[in-house]
């Protein structure tokens, strides 16, 4: 990867909003991330204070100055998927709240669990997704992109195969503003090993049949404690968990992706694991 190349690598870590979202910024940038993931809000929590504009502002200003990629990560108590009438609407309503943050912050994109089916049907699960997305995108400004992640495939998760993501976009009214955000963890826990360059291929080839390169907006990028398969979802620093480095050489060389966001979400007890996770993966990018 040449000079050139490099210096539009998009590539961070999430960061905490502790003091105001603003710090985000400010912590992502002291520690050289290009780009960065979020919660607007806490997430583990229903409520969400609204926005002040003061806090509008030193965002916005803060993203401008420093040339930051900033992505959202809706809460993980939203289950659109949910077969209970009260969690459903509840969490409908939640992800309204949140895009509708991302529009007022101009965050590009709001990264989403697709949710869990319970004992409810695949189907109709699959359905109540897509109109959830379709209700928050409706009363949005239509400047942010939901991106589906992909899922490890956990219990009643949806959304650890393509076929699933696929047919949620399929049945949106605003699929130009539904995209995808995939987690190497994930994959792998669901079943695609990409440890080889065949695999690798194999996986983004699939991809490409079933939803559509074009559609892959974000990259969660982070190792696995876990074997391929065993659908448990357990983040481990790069190189040092199952997937090993040659898979995260694959993915940094790819010039497919070269412009789409890599966020970090490996373990982190302070922004040194942030820092040595990142340079690990440049240290992968070919010199050539």
């Amino acid at each position: 990867m040449d000079r050139k190349k490099g210096d539009h690598l998009l590539l961070g870590a999430h960061m905490s909003i502790e003091g105001g979202l603003y710090k985000a910024i400010e912590r992502g940038t002291e520690i050289g991330c290009t780009a960065i993931q979020i919660f607007t809000t806490s997430n583990r929590q229903w409520g969400a204070k609204k926005l002040i504009e003061e806090e509008i502002i030193k965002f916005k200003e803060s993203q401008e100055k420093h040339s930051m990629l900033v992505v959202t990560h809706c809460s993980y108590l939203i289950n659109t998927a949910s077969p209970t009438n009260a969690v459903r609407h509840r969490s409908k309503t939640a992800l309204r709240e949140e895009i509708l943050r991302c529009n007022a912050l101009s965050i590009p994109f709001a990264v989403l669990h697709p949710g869990s089916r319970l004992d409810g049907s695949e189907s109709e699960s699959l359905t109540w997704i897509a109109e959830a997305l379709d209700e928050a995108l409706e009363a949005s400004d239509k400047t942010t992109m939901i991106l589906l992640e992909t899922m490890a495939g956990q219990g009643t998760t949806l959304g650890n195969t393509f076929e699933q993501l696929a047919t949620i976009r399929s049945l949106t009214e605003y699929k130009k503003l539904v995209g995808i955000c995939a987690d190497t963890c994930h994959l792998f826990a669901s079943g695609f090993d990409f440890t080889t360059h065949s695999g690798y291929e194999e996986m983004w080839k699939k991809f490409d049949k079933i939803i559509g390169i074009n559609h892959l907006k974000a990259i969660h990028i982070n190792d696995s404690k876990k074997e391929c398969g065993e659908k448990v979802d357990r983040h481990e620093d790069i190189g040092e968990g199952k997937i090993g480095k040659d898979a995260f050489k694959y993915l940094m060389n790819d010039e497919r992706f070269l412009n789409v966001p890599k966020i970090l979400e490996t373990p982190k007890l302070t922004l040194q694991d942030d820092i040595r996770n990142m340079q690990t993966l440049k240290n992968l990018i070919s010199k050539n």
